[in-house]
């Protein structure tokens, strides 16, 4: 089965290539000859997942999948959320991102947190909403040279490392994981229908 996954980020497009397996050919933006940006203007996870996803659908007629993530940290009532990408600036500078995060965190003993990871598949007609979520606190000092984004200074819950330390475990537990190990039951579960019909 085709389907497009709405990113031309390189790292996200190996996760998700890791975890869908073989029996799906997941195309990145690139390879359907588009190179610019989607917008991504809504104020929700799913609403700018689902934003690029129809843009994606709209545009190139072809089945399509879109995620959005946000890192959600309790002291600072849920900040950077949505904006998680751009929190310094619409540079998208990870190191940025976390000096500005780290800054704000500084004299805060509450130091919970999740990523979470909304997935939206678009497949002919019909819309299915996927999310999966990690929780776990943000450390004082940036560890691990692994991940992408604020990996470096988030501790998943039950661990010792940050998500850039433990290596390729976190394609089994990371927010993005649980998101797309859903999207591929259901895709799963569609080919056992289709099967049985």
């Amino acid at each position: 089965m085709k389907l497009v996954f709405a990113t031309n980020n390189q790292h996200k497009l190996e996760e998700v290539r890791a975890i869908l397996g073989d029996n799906h050919e997941v195309l990145s933006l690139k390879e359907i000859d588009f190179h610019g940006d989607i917008p991504e203007t809504a104020g929700t996870l799913e609403g700018n997942a689902l934003q690029k996803a129809q843009f994606v659908k709209e545009h190139f007629g072809l089945d399509c999948f879109a995620d959005d993530t946000g890192l959600e940290v309790d002291a600072l009532g849920g900040e950077p959320g949505v904006y998680s990408a751009r929190y310094a600036g619409d540079a998208h500078d990870s190191e940025a991102n976390m000096k500005k995060l780290l800054q704000k965190m500084a004299k805060k003993s509450d130091r919970k947190a999740r990523f979470r990871t909304v997935v939206a598949l678009i497949q002919g007609e019909e819309t299915h909403l996927f999310e999966g979520i990690i929780n776990g606190s943000i450390i004082r000092k940036r560890r691990g040279n692994g991940g992408f984004g604020y990996d470096p200074i988030f501790v998943p819950e039950g661990y010792t490392e940050t998500l850039a330390e433990i290596g390729d475990e976190k394609n089994k537990i990371s927010h993005r994981a649980r998101a797309i190990a859903k999207l591929a039951e259901f895709l799963r579960q569609q080919e056992v229908e289709n099967k049985t019909d």
